[in-house]
């Protein structure tokens, strides 16, 4: 069952499971989407089929502006509003909740997550955006070792934000427990039919939910 959210700064679908385990997922869009995306739409559905309650969503940003990417000066509130949709989701389930998102949602999480580490019990991270397209020498990396949540980074072999290389040698600068799921042939937009419960097993593995 899916289920309209809004109000108190929250705006969503809550997909119901059939048979819940207890656990949550809340998942978010990148600069440039809104929480109808596909890729969002299609892993809350397989997620939901797993047993999870899981919340995807608009960030504050996309409430307040229809299209459009966000402004710099917003990422703050973004990152207040993944706090947010987290808290509404551990008020719900007695068990884990992961918190993720596509790109620049993905990054916003993982920000939010380094401020507060009690915030998700994992992060899934989808596309996350290493540095600007062809921008190597600017890469997001700054709280990375400082970063405490187990994660499953999910990157496509063509995704022009950082290459898969690039991720793998990132990755070893945080020292908590992650994972790299990649993905052969897909760019930023991970657009791929398998993809969905591949990823269901391989976050059920590293969170145990």
């Amino acid at each position: 069952m899916e289920e309209t959210l809004a109000g108190d700064g929250l705006r969503g679908v809550l997909h119901h499971p059939g048979h819940p385990n207890g656990s949550a997922l809340a998942l978010t869009h990148g600069a440039g989407s809104d929480c109808h995306a596909p890729l969002l739409a299609g892993l809350a559905r397989a997620f939901a089929e797993a047993g999870l309650l899981v919340l995807r969503y608009d960030l504050p940003f996309r409430q307040q502006r229809a299209k459009g990417p966000p402004a710099p000066a917003a990422a703050a509130g973004d990152r207040e509003g993944v706090a947010r949709a987290v808290e509404t989701l551990r008020a719900r389930v007695p068990g884990r909740v992961i918190a993720g998102g596509h790109s620049y949602g993905g990054r916003q999480t993982a920000m939010a997550a380094d401020a507060n580490p009690q915030m998700a019990d994992a992060l899934l991270l989808l596309s996350y955006p290493l540095h600007p397209p062809n921008h190597p020498e600017k890469p997001r990396t700054a709280f990375f070792p400082d970063w405490r949540a187990p994660a499953l980074f999910v990157h496509g072999s063509r995704d022009p934000f950082g290459t898969l290389d690039e991720m793998r040698a990132a990755l070893k600068l945080i020292p908590a427990r992650v994972e790299l799921a990649p993905v052969e042939g897909a760019g930023h937009d991970l657009q791929c039919a398998c993809l969905a419960a591949s990823l269901v097993e391989r976050l059920r593995t590293l969170v145990l939910f």
